[in-house]
């Protein structure tokens, strides 16, 4: 906490020098968005180059000074949080003063963008963010305020812990952790008791897009076991590119790629090829869109499909056949296929890339 408060007076004390010279304060921040300012390595994913581009946010600009303004009023919320060892959600922090922060997606950006400014993870800085994720199946764990938290006894789900890194005490006898991109197809899996019937395992998602939590959360879990860590998807761009975000990372979060990817993780399903080889009817399938097309042609670009032969041909399927599947497609061979027959067989024969 100590390094924290001293990179909050660092940057006041910039502020503060400014003025004293007469000058209008400004403050750097590395631009996150930016494909120039990352760099692709196998074995992190995707990270921010060392110097990297900034942008610069001006107190004497009529575009930024509200920005410049927003920002030293979060940084003064987080060094009071610190200094008094308490947390606050990105959502505290919003509702705090609605009328100047104006919407939640100001606040995410600004304190992502001071996470990344004074090169201190977000958890670091006492501000949580709201967990969507759900985690089930062979897996127990304590949490920071010493609740027990045991998912192995029962098909219950539990909710990603809100604040990963205090988690302790994590045991499993798992044989694998399985990434399911949606909410529905995980309920399902339970219902049907997936994780105990085929071979003890941990099932995780985050219902979507994942959030950092959730993120955290399957890294610590790799690192805890070091297991194999498979990927259930729907077979479109816009599964793709989540699951690209658990292995490769995000760029936007690019410059906190050391704790959060996972480059191990394997695609299971479901895979373009599986939808010929089991014979789903043409009927079943989903036209592509526009914006389908697009996603595909932008990730088919980035750097790291380049090494992955196998998924650039699934990719090729994908976008010669202009086709897409849910998941769910499956149950039109029978309600249970996806849990009894599809993979099972997929984690006995090897079927993932």
């Amino acid at each position: 906490s100590s390094e924290v408060l001293e990179a909050i007076e660092n940057v006041i004390q910039g502020v503060l020098q400014s003025l004293a010279q007469k000058k209008a304060p400004v403050l750097t921040v590395a631009n996150r968005t930016d494909w120039r300012n990352i760099e692709f390595k196998d074995s992190v994913g995707l990270q921010m180059i060392p110097g990297s581009t900034a942008k610069q946010i001006r107190s004497d600009c009529p575009q930024s000074a509200r920005r410049f303004a927003l920002m030293l009023k979060i940084l003064s919320m987080i060094y009071k949080m610190v200094q008094s060892n308490t947390y606050a959600t990105k959502r505290d922090i919003y509702y705090s003063d609605t009328l100047l922060f104006g919407s939640q997606s100001i606040v995410d950006e600004i304190i992502n963008d001071i996470s990344c400014m004074l090169k201190i993870p977000r958890r670091s800085l006492h501000v949580l963010s709201t967990t969507k994720g759900f985690v089930a199946g062979n897996l127990s764990y304590t949490e920071e305020d010493g609740t027990k938290v045991n998912c192995t006894c029962s098909a219950t789900v539990f909710t990603v812990p809100s604040n990963v890194q205090g988690i302790k005490n994590l045991t499993s006898h798992a044989k694998f952790i399985l990434i399911v991109e949606k909410d529905a197809t995980f309920q399902r899996l339970l219902d049907d008791d997936f994780f105990s019937k085929v071979s003890p395992c941990i099932m995780i998602t985050g219902r979507g897009i994942p959030d950092l939590n959730t993120r955290l959360l399957v890294r610590k879990l790799w690192d805890s076991f070091q297991i194999p860590v498979f990927t259930l998807m729907d077979a479109d761009p816009h599964g793709v590119e989540i699951m690209c975000v658990y292995k490769y990372g995000s760029v936007s979060m690019s410059f906190e790629a050391h704790h959060l990817t996972v480059p191990s993780v394997k695609w299971l399903g479901l895979l373009p090829s599986d939808l010929e080889r089991l014979n789903i009817c043409k009927d079943a399938l989903i036209p592509f869109t526009k914006q389908d097309e697009n996603k595909l042609a932008s990730i088919q670009k980035r750097p790291y499909i380049a090494c992955q032969p196998l998924w650039k041909k699934e990719l090729e399927i994908m976008a010669a056949t202009k086709l897409k599947a849910e998941i769910q497609v499956l149950t039109s061979l029978s309600s249970d296929y996806l849990s009894r027959v599809y993979l099972p067989n997929k984690l006995q024969f090897g079927g993932w890339l």
